[in-house]
């Protein structure tokens, strides 16, 4: 493998090392929904609408309306990818964020000069437009605006001086505006902002937009793994065994992740609340992960920008939501969160865990779990009670035994079809408060769902009873070395 990686650049150099993980246009692309509709084919998977498939990732060389700038679309759209730039096994990452997240590497002040302030704009610069100073893709025609979608969002607590690194979609609003949404209790600069509006007091904050992959991956933990007060930057950290490097902003007083391409200051206003669509009045804000538009908030904050800084030739990263790459940065924190809570409660029993792509990494998870002895049989069931416990958004849960693929979905259908009965292997724990994005999730769709959000959380256990395990061996094949006779 190439140099260690520790920005987007040197991301990109070990995908290069890697045949077909990265391909570049020189053809102009318009980022107003264009973009996105050309990866669609691409490589974007996840919960797309097909056609769409599992690809390389893009970066357009020429964007129309911002000479000098391209854009990366697609860098952890595969979890092949996501492995080869945190140097581990693919069905090992969970583990691996496990691991880092007991072990924090807290990130440190830069000494030296940072990539991120190469070049400068101010607000008060007469010709200063966020519009033409970060080419943020529209998603598709009926989005609300461009959105920067891998915006690393740093802030610190009014009151614990404690802080925080997440990411939220963040839309275009004007020259020198931002608005920022909030999933209600969702993630902690929400619970910061909140803070500082009570105080009347603005909430100082930077955007650093083109990382390390380790950054985008860890800021993706939530609670209970990570609470109020730990800083993900901690997990990238741990991942890479040396600090992230933060660098003093320039107009506001916080910090930003300092070799990031672009860097947005800005101050979240209090009491302010804007319409994610008040440009472009299309009802609806962009593609969220489970592979629906998502309706536009009234309820956006607004972030007042107070400058825009970025490396000399900056590349633009950004994602598209219903995407492989959204799979990636939810679903592989929830796997390492699921196996720690469980392995802690009885240790050696999970296997593996995937949050699957057709659930967004949000909604479903494959847990993988052997039982040892007689004593075991029902742990299964409690290890999905804990998952379901610990992680709202959690719809689905699939138990499997040891010998299946948990990272195979039709491995994991073939369980349910040989090993499963619909009327005992079924249970249901109605009215849970869930994820507000699922349109079932609705009263209209159920008369037993209360509220939006609240959702009939279901396991489907497709492990073989302890007692019968002999009866259900899958065919012994012989162990051989093809190599042999593939020359």
């Amino acid at each position: 493998m190439s140099e260690k990686i520790n920005d987007l650049r040197s991301a990109i150099k070990r995908l290069e090392e890697m045949p077909g993980q990265l391909t570049r246009t020189d053809v102009e692309v318009d980022p107003r929904a264009e973009l996105s509709g050309v990866y669609r084919y691409v490589g974007a998977g996840g919960t797309v609408m097909r056609p769409t498939k599992e690809g390389p990732a893009m970066i357009f060389n020429h964007v129309k309306g911002h000479p000098g700038a391209r854009v990366m679309i697609g860098l952890l759209a595969s979890r092949k990818r996501v492995a080869a730039l945190l140097d581990c096994a693919p069905e090992e990452l969970g583990k691996k964020l496990y691991r880092s997240v007991d072990k924090p590497v807290p990130p440190v002040l830069t000494q030296g000069a940072a990539l991120c302030q190469q070049v400068v704009h101010r607000a008060e610069d007469a010709d200063f437009d966020l519009n033409k100073l970060v080419p943020a893709p529209t998603n598709t025609p009926d989005d609300a605006g461009p959105y920067i979608t891998l915006g690393m969002c740093y802030a610190t607590h009014p009151d614990t001086g404690l802080s925080d690194v997440t990411i939220h979609r963040l839309c275009i609003q004007g020259k020198d505006e931002l608005s920022i949404f909030f999933t209600p209790g969702a993630r902690h600069i929400g619970a910061m902002a909140e803070r500082a509006e009570e105080l009347g007091r603005t909430l100082p904050i930077s955007i650093s937009i083109g990382v390390d992959p380790a950054i985008e991956i860890g800021s993706c933990f939530e609670p209970p793994t990570t609470p109020l007060g730990y800083d993900e930057l901690a997990v990238a950290g741990a991942l890479r065994g040396e600090p992230v490097e933060l660098c003093q902003c320039l107009t506001v007083n916080e910090r930003a992740i300092a070799n990031a391409e672009y860097v947005i200051e800005g101050e979240i206003l209090p009491g302010v609340r804007v319409k994610e669509d008040q440009n472009s009045h299309t009802g609806y804000a962009m593609p969220e992960f489970p592979g629906y538009t998502g309706p536009a908030s009234d309820q956006c904050r607004l972030i007042k920008v107070k400058a825009v800084t970025h490396r000399e030739n900056p590349i633009m990263q950004t994602c598209i939501g219903p995407s492989e790459e959204h799979v990636s940065m939810a679903g592989i924190p929830t796997e390492a969160s699921i196996y720690g809570m469980v392995e802690k409660a009885m240790p050696g029993r999970l296997k593996n865990v995937y949050c699957a792509s057709a659930g967004g990494g949000k909604y479903m998870a494959v847990l993988q779990f052997q039982k040892l002895s007689a004593s075991d049989e029902g742990r299964q069931r409690q290890a999905a009670l804990l998952a379901f416990s610990a992680f709202s958004e959690l719809k689905h849960i699939f138990l499997v035994d040891e010998d299946v693929d948990c990272f195979d979905m039709n491995d994991v259908l073939w369980a349910m079809n040989t090993r499963f009965q619909g009327d005992q292997d079924i249970i249901t724990i109605p009215g849970v408060r869930c994820h507000p994005l699922d349109p079932s999730n609705d009263p209209v769709y159920s008369a037993s769902i209360r509220d939006r959000g609240i959702a009939c959380k279901t396991v489907f256990d497709c492990t073989v009873p302890f007692a019968l395990k002999d009866r259900f061996r899958r065919a012994r094949f012989m162990e051989t070395d093809p190599e042999r006779w593939m020359n």
